[in-house]
């Protein structure tokens, strides 16, 4: 068992870990505003192109799991300074980068660093902030990172490559990386635990995962009748199916099943699976409706997009004190059933659609329904559970809405796409044809918002979180009935 220093609080703590998932998330789309300018300076192939962001996403995404567990065996603070270590260096190398091999090896192992760092920077919430208050703090701070830094990457991808010019997008994570590896030596650093890592359970588990995140790339780059993608469902479905079987026997699991034994838990990396393929997915195809049909330039897609920050910092602000009184089932409901309206609010576009009147509210109930969400999911997720399972616990959350991200974004752009090129769409302008399909895309994300929002009021917790003890982190508790 794990033995820990009592937990403290403070401000350098909580920016440690604010800033560190801020850098992570935020290289899912920073990068990709650089995209032509990188294309035109290196010579990239069109066919190599997209594999400069899904070489990280897939890393990321596959590796999570891998690097939860590798954080409750090794120390979650020392697995969490390698994982930023590995990232500032794979910045460094992609800045310097002079051919596409040697960028997307760079943009690989960034997704190996972010995988090692993630799920250990949630977990180190656990231990390091001793008070509920203050843990909640830090837990909102956590959840706004995860939504702003799509934004904040946005934003700063087009300044940064109309300005210093695109080796910036990775250079800028070299002095945050150091400071966040500076500022770490702040967090509780727990000793090892017992245990193993179990070589089989992780190649089985890591190969699942290539193989399902790698199937929803090729659905979103290829459609959804590309043979390989199928195959590899089938491979990823194989291979998770045998790492379960053997998870159950394992003496020494990637996985503890007893983790999914707590209903409120296993409800809440079911629903924020569906709630990230909503926001995210609504999040890339208003992109394209920006850009493409009102014509707006990348810096002033990125700016547009505020309003969606604004109500995530306020939903994710406004989340813990909340769930001190309010069911997690309901906010947790709520949130999603606001992204809901948010969404079926766009469905609504036309070419000439009002931003101030129509996209900007919605942009604003958008982040406001996830931020309440997902708080209250990450919460059901990771409280309450054993410190040898903290990280392990972290990053089944953190994969769940990673892929619920990939999701997202392969369904609602391969359903915009396909009602685009529709023979009843053949005859219509440009940007009437296009209109229709980001129109349908959103109706869909509103009815997997809808269904995020009834899985969590069917699964969690029908109690508030009441103020328990300093340490009630660390405490599994039993399955609990939620009716």
């Amino acid at each position: 068992m794990t033995t820990r220093t009592a937990p403290r609080g403070g401000l350098i703590p909580l920016l440690v870990i604010a800033t560190a998932q801020l850098m992570l998330v935020l290289d899912d789309s920073i990068v990709n505003i650089a995209l032509p300018s990188i294309q035109q300076a290196l010579g990239v192939d069109a066919v190599h192109l997209p594999w400069i962001v899904n070489a990280y996403i897939l890393a990321f995404g596959a590796l999570l799991l891998l690097g939860g567990r590798i954080g409750d065996l090794w120390g979650q603070r020392r697995t969490l300074q390698v994982g930023i270590a590995i990232f500032v260096l794979a910045s460094l190398a992609g800045g310097l980068g002079q051919n596409t091999t040697m960028l997307i090896v760079a943009r690989a192992v960034q997704g190996l660093g972010a995988a090692l760092a993630s799920p250990n920077a949630l977990a180190l919430i656990a231990t390091t902030f001793g008070e509920r208050k203050t843990r909640d703090t830090a837990l909102s701070l956590y959840g706004a990172m995860s939504g702003l830094g799509i934004v904040v990457g946005l934003l700063l991808g087009g300044v940064l490559t109309s300005t210093l010019g695109w080796r910036w997008v990775f250079f800028i994570n070299v002095p945050i990386g150091l400071l966040v590896l500076l500022g770490s030596r702040t967090l509780i650093a727990a000793e090892r635990n017992r245990g193993q890592l179990g070589i089989g359970g992780a190649v089985l588990g890591t190969g699942g995962m290539i193989a399902l995140i790698y199937a929803i790339t090729r659905f979103g780059e290829d459609g959804f009748t590309d043979p390989l993608a199928l195959a590899l469902v089938g491979v990823a479905a194989a291979l998770l199916a045998v790492f379960i079987a053997t998870q159950a026997r394992s003496r020494s699991p990637l996985i503890p099943l007893s983790l999914f034994r707590d209903r409120n838990r296993t409800g809440a990396y079911a629903s924020v699976l569906l709630l990230a393929i909503g926001p995210m997915g609504t999040l890339y195809v208003i992109t394209l409706y920006l850009q493409k049909v009102q014509q707006f330039t990348p810096m002033q897609t990125g700016a547009a997009w505020l309003p969606f920050a604004a109500g995530l910092v306020l939903g994710t602000a406004s989340a813990p004190k909340l769930l001190l009184r309010i069911a997690p089932r309901v906010v947790a409901g709520a949130g999603a059933l606001l992204s809901a309206l948010a969404a079926f609010w766009f469905s609504s576009i036309a070419a000439d659609t009002s931003y101030w009147l129509h996209l900007a509210p919605a942009m604003f109930l958008l982040g406001l329904g996830f931020g309440l969400g997902i708080l209250a999911l990450i919460q059901a997720a990771v409280y309450r559970v054993d410190e040898d399972k903290a990280g392990i616990a972290s990053a089944l959350f953190n994969s769940a809405q990673q892929i619920g991200v990939a999701l997202g974004l392969a369904v609602l752009a391969g359903i915009a796409a396909t009602i685009t090129a529709s023979p009843e769409n053949a005859d219509l302008p440009t940007g009437a044809a296009l209109v229709s399909g980001y129109s349908t895309a959103m109706t869909v994300a509103a009815g997997v918002l809808v269904a995020a929002g009834v899985l969590a009021l069917t699964m969690l917790s029908a109690r508030p979180s009441t103020k328990p003890g300093p340490h009630d982190t660390a405490k599994d508790e039993p399955a609990e009935s939620t009716t």
